[in-house]
């Protein structure tokens, strides 16, 4: 795609949700990493329905830590690969705990250094939390990316690169949440709703439904 296209599509997106929030819900830094880690491999809407009772009892390091492993499993078992998930939970709260005063470090490097956090949650974390440019690729964004030829790429690494390099940087704060939720509601994996799209004129899409 070229770049006054590019341009073009992150301003169609924009004009659509101006203000993009994850649908994740959250209070803080810390309870936001939590639902991120929880939300791998699993919906937002699942990862909320179980947060809501947790954060209402523990929504700091010492709350969740306090719970242990098996107190946390009772609000997450709905979620799935919750054993893993909660083992994961209670050892990234204390890693906070005794190695950065209860707080959640705005540094890429201190957060994928935490048990169940890799590249794609700590740029979540980096981009809601703290207000950074970075694009988080999930499934969604990275069946957007290659599907309309915004940036295509073999891995979510690769995708992620792209996007960092072709995104203006006046969209790179939301462009995260613009491709996810394009991906989420419009440029879905089995029946992408063409019709009703605001870039379909502009996707290189060879199968999309309605006239190039």
């Amino acid at each position: 795609m070229k770049p006054a296209a590019i341009d073009t599509f992150y301003a169609r997106l924009a004009a659509r949700m101006p203000e993009p929030q994850t649908e994740l819900q959250y209070s803080s830094p810390f309870t936001l990493l939590v639902a991120v880690v929880l939300s791998a491999q699993a919906t937002d809407v699942g990862v909320n329905k179980a947060t809501g009772p947790l954060f209402a009892v523990a929504d700091t390091p010492e709350k969740i830590a306090a719970l242990g492993v098996e107190g946390l499993s009772r609000y997450i078992r709905t979620i799935g690969l919750y054993n893993m998930k909660a083992k994961n939970v209670i050892a990234l709260s204390q890693i906070l705990l005794q190695q950065h005063g209860g707080e959640v470090p705005r540094d890429r490097e201190a957060l994928e250094a935490l048990p169940g956090v890799g590249r794609k949650t700590a740029n979540v974390v980096l981009n809601v939390a703290f207000g950074e440019p970075t694009i988080a690729v999930d499934t969604h964004i990275f069946r957007v990316g290659n599907r309309t030829g915004l940036a295509k790429g073999k891995t979510p690494d690769a995708v992620e690169k792209v996007l960092e390099r072709v995104t203006p940087d006046r969209w790179k704060l939301h462009a995260h949440h613009w491709l996810i939720l394009h991906g989420r509601y419009t440029c879905k994996a089995r029946r992408p709703l063409c019709e009703t799209c605001v870039v379909a004129d502009l996707c290189e899409w060879p199968e999309k439904t309605i006239p190039a």
